[in-house]
């Protein structure tokens, strides 16, 4: 019997305010424990909560950019569960009358992952496990979230890591998240089941929470996948229950019985006014929006005429993107800026959080002057890659790096004289080459390369050495 494996995110993103979601303690990563709290997102008795406006804003723009619908009405609820992380005994968050409803994500494959909604709630706190104690740091608790809950309609693990990424990419690009998973800004909990393949009924599911990286993502959905299997191939039944991944020996183990809605007696917050989105401001949160990732590679293959796999590349990261399209403005051929940046600039990029800083020497203003001297015939390809390594490590630009004298490129007696010299001086290439081994010819273009300090045409240098060899 086969099966299938169906599957659903809930995606917890922290939004990029400057301040809690309820309080104006700051959101700043890191510090020493319970420093970043006050009375209020520490639960203190008579303490009232204030909605920051920003994280409405930013949820809503979320929203928009998942091609979401967003009623004018909305309301926070409290969701009500003991546990040490959580000092009120209930978090604040939305329930039946969330910010954002519907809307989708769609997959290289064509299918859409439809979202069933976008809300806000608070974070908790943090629990640090050291030597049997159990401690508890508040910093964390309250920094705002959106919950993205999608529909369970991810088929595979390639398109659960196609999802989650497409969510990063696009929470990045409207700038309400960085998020960095490797710092908590950004986790998933799977709810994963099986059924026969044919089959339109939902097995039982378990959660898979807080998972923080997308490679333990994809290795958890397996080993999940292959348990359940296994279950049910031996009579058994799955248990609903909320699992924990150990990274380190690839398992997952039962933390508690999963609960349902009605496990956490929802009911409306009382300390907080209703949110009234005017049509009026969702339209200035859209006009606000910059063209999303997958728009931006579409035009880059259409109109810049780049590979599927460069448009990926320079578009994963917003900087690189805003980058790239600088240094190409009004150049020739746009696919030289991208092979400047995806092979000389990315070569020195040793992280995927190297490339998101993209704190590099070179400004996009002077690539674009290097590749304009390439455009111009004053430079040749040799030389302008060599010059753009000396720009990485220096900072200066190309002009102060070539001189008058190397630019131009060379005449013809001089192109032909230099290919002589390398033509009687690598005799062993000449015969190779006359035997039949084409690669051969590259060594004496090499010759004429460096002879020239990279100013002939190599093209041309090719040409020339093949009609005085016959």
């Amino acid at each position: 019997m086969k099966y299938e494996l169906v599957a659903g995110f809930e995606t917890h993103v922290e939004l990029s305010t400057k301040t809690k979601i309820f309080c104006g303690c700051t959101t700043q990563f890191g510090g020493e424990p319970n420093t970043h709290c006050c009375p209020i997102c520490i639960g203190l008795p008579g303490t009232l909560p204030k909605l920051n406006r920003q994280v409405v804003r930013y949820a809503v723009m979320a929203g928009l950019a998942t091609n979401c619908t967003i009623p004018e009405t909305a309301k926070m609820d409290r969701k009500n569960y003991c546990y040490p992380d959580l000092p009120k005994a209930y978090q604040i968050s939305q329930y039946d009358m969330p910010l954002c409803v519907g809307g989708y994500v769609q997959l290289s494959n064509g299918r859409r992952i439809r979202l069933t909604r976008i809300h806000i709630e608070e974070d908790a706190g943090k629990l640090i496990h050291r030597h049997g104690d159990t401690l508890v740091d508040y910093n964390r608790g309250g920094v705002p979230l959106i919950e993205i809950v999608s529909e369970p309609d991810i088929r595979s693990i390639e398109e659960a890591r196609e999802y989650v990424e497409k969510l990063q990419l696009i929470m990045r690009y409207i700038g309400v998240s960085d998020c960095k998973m490797q710092e908590g800004s950004m986790r998933c909990d799977v709810n994963i089941s099986v059924r026969e393949v044919g089959s339109d009924k939902l097995g039982t599911r378990t959660e898979i929470k807080n998972m923080n990286s997308i490679a333990f993502i994809a290795k958890a959905m397996e080993y999940e996948f292959e348990r359940q299997v296994d279950i049910l191939e031996n009579g058994g039944q799955v248990v609903q229950e909320t699992l924990r991944y150990d990274d380190v020996t690839n398992t997952t183990s039962s933390m508690r019985g999963k609960e349902d809605a009605n496990d956490y007696r929802y009911f409306r917050d009382p300390d907080l006014v209703t949110i009234n989105v005017s049509r009026e401001e969702v339209e200035e949160l859209r006009g606000l929006l910059p063209e999303l990732p997958t728009q931006k590679a579409e035009r880059y293959v259409n109109e810049l005429g780049l590979s599927e796999t460069d448009a990926a590349l320079l578009t994963k990261y917003r900087r690189i993107a805003e980058y790239y399209e600088a240094a190409c403005e009004g150049t020739k051929n746009p696919k030289t800026a991208a092979n400047f940046i995806i092979s000389q600039i990315f070569r020195r990029l040793d992280t995927e959080s190297d490339k998101e800083d993209f704190n590099i020497k070179v400004t996009a203003d002077a690539l674009n002057e290097l590749i304009k001297l390439l455009d111009d015939g004053k430079i040749r390809m040799n030389l302008a890659k060599s010059t753009l390594d000396k720009m990485l490590d220096t900072g200066k630009r190309a002009t102060e790096l070539i001189s008058e004298s190397d630019m131009g490129g060379l005449d013809d007696a001089a192109l032909l004289a230099l290919c002589e010299q390398a033509i009687a001086s690598n005799g062993n290439a000449v015969n190779d080459y006359k035997n039949g081994k084409e690669k051969a010819i590259k060594s004496l273009i090499g010759f004429v390369m460096k002879n020239s300090r990279g100013k002939a045409d190599a093209a041309a240098a090719e040409t020339k050495i093949k009609e005085l060899i016959g």
